[in-house]
């Protein structure tokens, strides 16, 4: 390897860690800010903005992960060749395209936003449909820009719009549900004004985008070799994009089942409208739970995708299946210790995040889903790292069909409860579905059976202590703020036992333990003790 192809190597992987921390900070802003929202709407508010945010999810998985990952290959592709027009060419062809896709999508959601609220059950969350089909309009420009400064290996301005669009998303949520509620406006006028942090978000994020465009884009006619058709270039954009996007949605389609099923099948369960919308609300709380949790376990594992990526291209199967290996045991380790440490925390934590136990069981089960979202998308993004990103939009179709029909069959028996089952059950059958894909493709098992039984060791004596804890502490829960704080010596009680225990285990080895912080010298710490005994 030469010093260019080396320093090229060291500032791809500069610019992959930086969007890595910034997709980090969005996700855990985007699931935080649902806190303080409910406590200023309440649950029927928090219903009204959950039944409307998976189109958003949609519009941001568009605009954030799908067609600028397509537009910066096509980029990165001609700049190798330093055919400038080409890149000029990608760019116009792209944003036709995006544009007609972006103004379809609106018109359609405009025009439309009357049927699809009496579909979700609600005809009053008209106005906000309304309000965040203006959102596909900024899509094009976010992300040609984005496609153009990855392509060109500059991820600053990405991360950096990334970031803006969300913290100033979440402020005009905040502040202006605040102000709406205060002046004494309706709980819908206060999901209008939260909605409207859709645009607010957008336009500072395309603001910030255009003036590193502006400062940075000059065009240089160095070798107009172009032999670009506009044909291909936009099959491209639309199978390759939709494939990433749906790749990587399913935690938004499955929120999409619920607001497009659960309140009509609920009412049509006996349930009246306005209870059922409280019910709703209640169960939504869930939703920054599972996505919380979802981030933290994946945001270890994942890091190795890229790893193995490069390692298939090189044909190094060893690799390949000792980093998948690592990568499934770090989410199941962490899958599980958030899931069912969650789960039998959930009743403190629910009243001291959202003020009262409303729902705690229907929480606790969609904290048993963390684990198997966890271990979905990890499966999924490993397949993409190999190539089979057909089986991950597989998996998604599944987990969406799956709620959907169990949503119909369960919310009939179980009421609400039911609605939190088909999540569990459809996450599950996802991971199935993707584990069994995996280990054929690979022909050996990728979990082995020694570090299941350790790991479920040291998960039922987590389990054990809580329990106990639970049970000395119950008075605590007679306020939040004593409820705040079963919650979260509870978390540390639990996290402490269960990380010994993973680390006494032979699970990872002393290199492995490296990628958890603190990892090496915990695992150093618990050797010198054993030795001791």
């Amino acid at each position: 390897m030469n010093v260019n192809d080396g320093s090229r190597t060291l500032s791809v992987w500069r610019g992959a860690a930086v969007l890595t921390v910034a997709a980090f900070v969005t996700k855990v802003l985007s699931a935080f800010y649902r806190v303080p929202y409910q406590n200023i709407v309440g649950d029927v508010g928090f219903y009204i903005y959950q039944q409307v945010y998976p189109i958003y999810g949609i519009v941001t998985a568009l605009a954030t992960y799908g067609y600028p990952v397509v537009i910066s290959k096509l980029v990165a592709e001609r700049a190798e060749e330093k055919d400038e027009e080409g890149i000029s060419y990608i760019l116009q062809v792209s944003l036709w395209f995006l544009t007609m896709i972006g103004v379809f999508c609106f018109i359609l959601l405009y025009t439309g936003a009357t049927s699809i609220a009496k579909w979700m059950g609600d005809e009053k969350l008209t106005p906000l449909i309304r309000i965040i089909s203006f959102s596909f309009l900024l899509l094009p420009f976010l992300s040609v820009l984005r496609g153009y400064f990855q392509g060109k290996n500059d991820m600053v301005p990405t991360a950096i719009s990334q970031v803006a669009e969300q913290s100033v998303r979440v402020v005009t949520i905040i502040g202006s549900s605040y102000l709406l509620i205060k002046s004494g406006h309706t709980m819908y006028e206060a999901g209008a004004g939260a909605i409207f942090g859709s645009l607010t978000g957008g336009l500072a994020a395309l603001l910030l985008l255009s003036a590193y465009w502006l400062r940075r884009r000059r065009l240089q006619h160095l070798n107009p070799i172009t032999t670009l058709r506009a044909g291909t270039i936009i099959r491209y954009l639309f199978v390759q994009g939709l494939t990433i996007c749906v790749a990587n949605m399913v935690l938004t389609l499955t929120q999409l089942a619920d607001a497009m099923s659960l309140l009509s099948l609920l009412i049509h369960h006996g349930i009246e409208e306005h209870t059922a919308k409280m019910l709703k609300g209640a169960y939504d709380r869930g939703q920054p739970l599972l996505q919380l949790g979802t981030v933290v376990a994946t945001s270890f594992s994942l890091t190795l995708v890229p790893l193995i990526a490069g390692a298939k291209k090189r044909g190094d199967d060893a690799f390949i299946l000792e980093k998948m290996n690592l990568s499934l045991r770090i989410a199941m380790v962490i899958g599980i210790g958030a899931s069912f440490g969650l789960a039998i925390l959930i009743r403190p934590t629910n009243i001291m995040l959202f003020e009262n136990d409303a729902g705690s069981w229907q929480l606790a089960i969609l904290a048993i889903s963390i684990f198997f979202a966890t271990m979905s998308l990890t499966a999924s993004a490993l397949l993409q790292g190999i190539g089979y990103e057909r089986f991950s939009i597989i998996g998604v179709v599944i987990a969406f069909i799956c709620k959907w029909l169990c949503n119909i069959w369960f919310v009939h028996m179980f009421g609400i409860t039911g609605a939190a089952l088909a999540t569990l059950l459809s996450y599950m059958l996802m991971f199935i579905f993707l584990y069994w894909i995996l280990q054929k493709n690979t022909g050996v098992p990728l979990i082995r059976k020694k570090d299941i039984y350790a790991m479920i060791k040291a998960a039922f004596i987590m389990i054990v202590t809580l329990q106990l804890y639970m049970w000395l502490t119950e008075s605590w829960q007679e306020s939040r703020l004593g409820a705040a704080g079963q919650a979260l010596a509870g978390v540390l009680l639990g996290g402490s036992v269960y990380i010994i225990m993973v680390f006494k285990g032979t699970i990872f080895s002393p290199q492995e333990a490296t990628f958890f912080p603190f990892g090496e010298k915990l695992h150093r710490f618990l050797s010198k003790i054993g030795d001791e005994q």
